[in-house]
């Protein structure tokens, strides 16, 4: 049985099929290249510079659940690797 912290990818796909319903009732256009947490078990997101503002914040709300950090409108957090 797999710890309840491990994060597998049916959790990233439920967490992206909420992003994409939120989108279509949220404008977040002004948001584009911030910071967003997703949290596919309470629903929820939280929008912050980095991954680190957006736990502080869901921490300081009680909210202690797992979460999908991506950036908006770019569908993935940070690219590894430098430039060519």
């Amino acid at each position: 049985m797999a710890a309840a912290t491990e994060w597998t990818d049916e959790d990233t796909q439920r967490a992206l099929k909420f992003w994409d319903e939120y989108q279509k009732t949220h404008d977040v256009s002004a948001l584009h290249g911030k910071a967003v947490g997703i949290d596919p078990d309470g629903r929820r997101v939280w929008f912050g510079e980095d991954a680190r503002d957006i736990r502080a914040q869901a921490d300081a709300e009680g909210a202690t659940g797992r979460m999908l950090c991506i950036r908006v409108g770019l569908g993935y957090y940070a690219r590894k690797g430098g430039r060519r």
